[in-house]
């Protein structure tokens, strides 16, 4: 399926100096080793799905029990088990830790670019697959929502995979190489993958995959070949991967909320009713629909400069028909953008999270690369006025878009000179609970003068980073070395993600609990606790779920009843872990001692609740409280 040039063409020409296969893989190997394996140490496990999905992966590994997952000992029936096993088994390996519980995924990102290059090298050229992989890897959506364990990498891994499958399967006039798979394989593959992308994030894989293939097919005239895509041994393939794991979890989890079982749940409730915005319970929101669509702008920068590229040669191709041509070239970027605009479409009429386009991102940078490759050998090859001032605009736009915010963030730094350095950044927040912090960014809107202070190392580099890097790679594209111009932009986008994540790092403190983990298993370690001491966490267990991931222990949760605790709290084998806040006041300075972890958001209630009770302070972060109910068994001896 690789574009045919002749040796002495202008395009192959102007394509001589792309990379070749192995310093382009090797590249793109090692920009992956900087950006996603070297993050997967810090920060440690974030409360929220980040912890709570880790838990649920360290049950699997603890009991071997594969078909119900469990958080905090309830059910958790809302999730797809494929990432929570493949979680699991890296802890066996790699112990319970946060690069244990981030491997798999970080993997996932770099498979998806390796099968991105391999796409665009077998359909378009080398040019445009080694920009592929680089749009891929230092995208800013890609990196930010891989920081926490959700399945978006791996589920847009299989869906990809199988958008790839199905277009081999239905290209019988491409010429294959002798160690090609015939199309039969490329359907079972894509069957194979779909069934794997079910696994991963439920139903909506085959609606994304079903759409896109049935609208393709109609537009390019190929409805009649519907049997290449074997849909009998593919339909019964399918079934024997995805449906053992359904049926095994209906079987074992009946009797819940109301009579209804797994079944309900997942297919009516996570499913169908999520998308209309009526899941139980509501604690889900969703983003405006202005910024749901012009958010993509950043999460595909410093790529989505180029879209405008990609319109205009998407629209160059809709005039002249050429989109529907039997070209390999055609066919893909009619594909993805079918696949991309269904992706798109559907979370824009849905509950959504800023991560739920992920599966859209890769196709959307692969016919940005093909544009981009496009454009630069129309600029060598012609004098293509129009594609090289649209270039040079783009290149106009990156630079000033790096120098507004090199000097934002310079006058931050600035304003903060005199600032002392505070490492609990937690503390300097405005905590205005944007969304009610059910958005995946709503903590960015919290950030405050003060607390730019703990920012001033990673805001320096990405404002040196964003003031040379766009204007030097201007100056190449102006000296038409395309190459390394957009080499430039991927790095400078690498420096400031790298920046990126060190101030993510000074975030943990407030997005994390383990320093409260930590605290406890220090108290206990010096037996100025009893070990295995009752720890109750006020609030849904969301607030503090790496807590539990650290301690390796099931915490009891005071009017947290609620979120993914509710449903699976139903069931007649749920343990006692639920306690009012009468329960608290009861048995709180009688019995054996407790610990109470109070987030922020709670605080006053637990002051007033506790009111002329022994509320002893052991830890305070961010807002977030640790307390006792009597004096620390040595306390009164130490300090002697």
């Amino acid at each position: 399926m690789a574009t045919q040039t002749s040796p002495s063409s202008p395009l192959a020409t102007a394509l001589a100096n792309a990379p070749r296969r192995l310093p382009a893989l090797i590249f793109l190997t090692a920009l992956w080793l900087l950006l996603f394996a070297a993050s997967l140490f810090t920060p440690p496990l974030l409360d929220d799905a980040d912890a709570t999905h880790a838990n649920a992966a360290r049950h699997i590994a603890l009991t071997g029990d594969l078909v119900t997952l469990h958080v905090n000992g309830i059910r958790y029936l809302e999730k797809a088990p494929l990432p929570y096993w493949l979680v699991a088994a890296s802890f066996r390996l790699f112990g319970f830790n946060a690069f244990a519980a981030h491997l798999p995924q970080a993997i996932a990102i770099l498979l998806l670019a390796l099968l991105g290059y391999r796409w665009a090298a077998q359909v378009f050229d080398a040019r445009t697959a080694f920009y592929t992989g680089l749009a891929l890897l230092t995208s800013a959506g890609v990196f930010l929502f891989t920081r926490v364990f959700i399945p978006e990498a791996l589920f847009s891994l299989f869906l990809c995979a199988a958008l790839y499958s199905f277009l081999r399967a239905t290209s019988h006039n491409t010429r294959e190489t002798p160690a090609s798979l015939s199309p039969a394989t490329h359907a079972h593959l894509m069957w194979t993958f779909l069934a794997l992308a079910v696994l991963t994030k439920g139903l909506v894989a085959i609606i994304f995959l079903s759409g896109t293939a049935l609208i393709y097919l109609a537009l390019t005239g190929q409805l009649k070949n519907w049997r290449s895509l074997k849909p009998l041994t593919g339909t019964l393939l399918f079934l024997a991967i995805a449906a053992p794991w359904h049926i095994l979890a209906g079987l074992r989890n009946t009797e819940g909320m109301d009579h209804h079982g797994f079944f309900w749940f997942y297919f009516i409730n996570e499913h169908f009713l999520r998308f209309l915005g009526r899941r139980y319970p509501r604690d889900y929101n969703k983003l405006p629909t202005y910024l749901y669509w012009t958010l993509h702008l950043v999460w595909l920068f410093p790529w989505s400069i180029f879209f405008p590229l990609a319109l205009l040669k998407g629209w160059q191709s809709w005039k002249s028909r050429r989109i529907f041509n039997a070209t390999p070239q055609s066919r893909t970027v009619l594909l993805l953008a079918i696949y991309s605009a269904l992706v798109l479409f559907f979370f824009s009429l849905s509950t959504n999270q800023e991560y739920y386009t992920f599966p859209a991102y890769l196709p959307l940078l692969l016919i940005i690369a093909a544009s981009l490759t496009r454009t630069e050998s129309n600029c060598a090859c012609t004098e293509d006025h129009s594609s090289r001032r649209w270039l040079l605009l783009a290149h106009a736009a990156l630079t000033a878009i790096g120098v507004a915010l090199a000097l934002t963030l310079a006058i931050g730094l600035w304003t903060s000179r005199h600032i002392p350095f505070v490492p609990d950044i937690g503390d300097l927040l405005a905590h205005r609970n944007v969304g009610h912090y059910t958005l995946s960014m709503s903590h960015l809107f919290d950030l405050t003068g003060p607390s730019f202070a703990a920012l001033r190392r990673p805001a320096a580099i990405a404002a040196i980073a964003f003031l040379f890097g766009p204007a030097i790679a201007w100056f190449l594209r102006v000296k038409r070395r395309h190459l390394a111009s957009t080499i430039t932009i991927a790095l400078t986008s690498a420096v400031f993600l790298l920046a990126a994540h060190i101030a993510f790092a000074r975030f943990s403190p407030m997005l994390s609990s383990y320093t409260f983990a930590a605290r406890i298993q220090s108290l206990e370690d010096r037996n100025l606790i009893p070990r295995n001491t009752p720890v109750l966490l006020y609030g849904d267990q969301s607030f503090g779920s790496s807590i539990g991931f650290y301690l390796g222990r099931t915490v009891s949760l005071v009017d947290g009843r609620s979120s993914s605790m509710l449903f699976g709290s139903t069931f007649p084998d749920a343990p006692p872990i639920f306690l009012t806040p009468r329960d608290l006041l009861d048995t709180w300075a009688t019995g054996p001692r407790k610990l109470l972890f109070v987030p922020l958001e709670h605080r006053e209630d637990v002051n007033q609740l506790l009111a002329g009770r022994p509320l002893i302070l052991l830890q305070e972060t961010s807002g977030k409280a640790l307390y006792t109910d009597r004096p620390l068994d040595q306390q009164q001896s130490q300090q002697k």
